[in-house]
């Protein structure tokens, strides 16, 4: 589980989603979006947490230390 800043809406969940849909390895994602706080974001499947985080920041979003 990763937990996400800068998440408001469906429009961004769904944005973190498609990006991390197109990783090589993952099999599902799980937004619990917080509007305005701090997201979780599960994944599923062999992929490795730089790659996640990557995915994230691709989408625009910030993963939480």
């Amino acid at each position: 589980m990763y937990e996400v800043t800068g998440m408001t809406c469906g429009h961004c969940a769904a944005s973190v989603t498609e990006e991390l849909s197109a990783v090589d390895g993952v099999t599902a994602v799980d937004v619990q979006l917080v509007a305005g706080g701090v997201s979780t974001v599960t994944v599923t499947g062999p992929v490795s947490p730089a790659a996640v985080r990557s995915a994230i920041e691709e989408a625009g979003y910030t993963p939480v230390a």
